[in-house]
């Protein structure tokens, strides 16, 4: 399937396709990195499942908060697999009329079908259709449990391999929640995890090893998407410093990053952005970095 895959027109408004040559390995805590593994081989060893009783399973629900990489993970599994990834933002199949859910609901899972060897379906936000049924009954409650019924029949029947995400997890169906055969939960990254993320974003720049660990120390409890957004931050202040005539000064572009760069308000403040002390413990590290890719 190459990158001219066409997407039909009922499905174009909430759907978007990303190839395994775009994807990005992510930086995983062990436990998860390794039943992510785990699920790939299995998918692979359908004879000897067979033989046990067992089939491979062919969906996978991933939760944690926004940032975690539940995204990138899926891409990854995808491209490891040597297929695209059929990335459906559901709150945009959320229809406004009566039955438009269900129908959207429909057309993203009868391509999928369509492509059932050669295609993943991941499902983001996926509390959006999937919200746990009611007793009540308001004509909107009523829709969206109808909503629910149809992704669970959709769900049953299907033969493709499907992964979905969410950050609120308490919100989905139950029935929903088992008909997923694996269900991994995306953490905030621990100080491994931190220090491979942060090494990752500064590239080409080597800054040593004692200042990668006051990072780590600094970011603690940063999602991935914020570490991102920093070490970008910094490598931007390297490059623009000359156009705008400013000093190469560590300082200063550490306190214009804790005002440009703000995790959600949801999140606990990492300490870079609650202690002078911090910064300064960075900014009086040697400075300006070496660029490895530099001639």
């Amino acid at each position: 399937m190459g990158n001219d895959l066409k997407i039909p027109h009922d499905v174009k408004g909430f759907v978007r396709v990303l190839m395994p040559s775009e994807a990005e390995q992510p930086i995983l805590a062990r436990p998860v990195r390794e039943a992510v593994h785990q699920w790939m081989t299995e998918l692979w060893a359908t004879e000897e499942l067979k033989a046990v009783g067992l089939k491979p399973r062919r969906s996978m629900i991933l939760e944690g908060p926004p940032g975690c990489g539940k995204t990138t993970l899926a891409h990854h599994f995808s491209a490891r697999l040597g297929l695209p990834l059929l990335c459906v933002q559901t709150d945009n199949m959320v229809g406004a009329h009566l039955g438009e859910t269900g129908k959207n609901i429909a057309a993203a899972f009868s391509w999928l079908e369509e492509r059932k060897d050669d295609a993943i379906l991941f499902l983001d936000e996926f509390d959006a259709v999937a919200t746990k049924r009611t007793e009540d009954n308001q004509a909107c409650a009523r829709e969206m449990n109808a909503t629910v019924n149809s992704l669970l029949q959709r769900l049953e029947a299907s033969q493709g391999i499907i992964i979905a995400a969410t950050n609120r997890s308490e919100a989905i169906d139950p029935a929903v929640w088992r008909r997923f055969g694996m269900h991994l939960t995306i953490e905030l990254p621990g100080d491994e995890e931190r220090y491979a993320i942060i090494s990752r974003y500064l590239a080409p720049y080597s800054v040593g090893i004692p200042m990668l660990d006051a990072l780590t120390d600094a970011l603690d409890g940063a999602s991935p998407a914020l570490l991102r957004q920093l070490m970008e931050g910094i490598k931007r202040d390297l490059i623009l410093a000359p156009r705008l005539n400013r000093d190469l000064d560590l300082k200063a572009t550490l306190l214009r990053l804790t005002v440009s760069v703000r995790p959600h308000p949801a999140y606990k403040l990492p300490p870079f952005y609650k202690s002078s002390a911090v910064i300064d413990r960075i900014a009086g590290m040697p400075w300006p970095p070496e660029r490895k890719d530099a001639a």
